[in-house]
């Protein structure tokens, strides 16, 4: 898959742009990563599998995701 439409990636040498652009990236992919783990779980997925998946224990996921899980569902 690749990715088109975006600005050339800030090098070290731009600290501040480099350093915006890691905020913005944790923010997306922590975005992304909860609306996986709520399909996911929305399409029959244990705890152990999400966990699996994210290189986590079951636990850590269940902890972690469970109550966006249980707002999501009453959406």
């Amino acid at each position: 898959m690749t990715m088109t439409g975006l600005d050339p990636l800030p090098t070290p040498e731009h600290p501040e742009a480099a350093l915006a652009a890691v905020v913005a990236l944790r923010r997306l992919a922590a975005r992304l990563e909860v609306a996986a783990v709520v399909e996911a779980i929305a399409q029959g997925w244990t705890w152990a599998q999400v966990g699996e998946a994210l290189g986590i224990s079951a636990q850590a996921a269940h902890k972690k995701f469970a109550s966006e899980v249980r707002a999501r569902r009453g959406r």
